[in-house]
């Protein structure tokens, strides 16, 4: 069994997830808290498999508790939850340490994968696909149908292409993963090449229909 804690300042907001969990057979809510503050303690006193954390709340934010567990050297693995694709707060998130980035209105389904898979110890930044992503998505071809199955990527070629997807430049990714610009220039190459693809745009494109994102 997968134990949450689910931090989040309004109720309803709780409620809602909180019952959406209940439906699955692998995945309980073992506690709640409604600010940053009670997040620390109740993280503390119940060592949660995953965290799900709203990123804005009065008072400390989700990145502040981030910091706080971080520093602490306690930190789970840890999914922020937001209303909207926020790439300012999601590149702060993952600066501080978090998994997986969501927005609050994921189906059951994908909310559940994603907590899955940060349990076993995988990130998945899955933020809503940027404007600025989709008016190139719109120009490029709808399919791929005579190309065949690229050789699989790895797992940070897959991060960042999951970063490519919600829009972030080289430097942006570099800052959030680590390596620097030039090596994340290498990475994209490869995910181009492996992906059969000339661009960026439809890098992205051909990893929505491989699943990748």
């Amino acid at each position: 069994m997968i134990r949450i804690v689910l931090v989040d300042d309004q109720t309803l907001v709780r409620s809602g997830i909180h019952g959406l969990l209940d439906l699955t057979d692998d995945i309980r809510v073992v506690a709640e808290a409604a600010n940053g503050d009670q997040a620390l303690t109740v993280i503390a006193t119940t060592a949660p498999d995953v965290v799900l954390l709203d990123i804005r709340m009065p008072g400390l934010s989700g990145i502040d508790v981030l910091k706080a567990l971080k520093a602490c050297g306690t930190l789970p693995p840890v999914i922020l939850l937001t209303t909207f694709d926020d790439d300012e707060a999601l590149l702060e998130g993952m600066r501080a340490g978090a998994k997986g980035f969501l927005l609050k209105d994921i189906s059951l389904e994908r909310l559940a994968e994603a907590i899955r898979n940060v349990a076993t110890g995988l990130t998945l930044f899955r933020p809503a696909i940027t404007e600025r992503v989709l008016l190139g998505l719109q120009e490029a071809a709808p399919s791929f149908p005579n190309l065949p199955l690229p050789e699989r990527m790895t797992a940070r070629e897959t991060e960042i292409l999951r970063m490519m997807a919600g829009g972030f430049n080289n430097r942006e990714i570099a800052e959030a993963l680590g390596p620097s610009e030039g090596t994340i220039k290498n990475h994209i190459s490869s995910i181009l090449s492996k992906l059969g693809v000339r661009d960026r745009v439809r890098a992205v494109l051909r990893g929505l229909e491989l699943g990748y994102i």
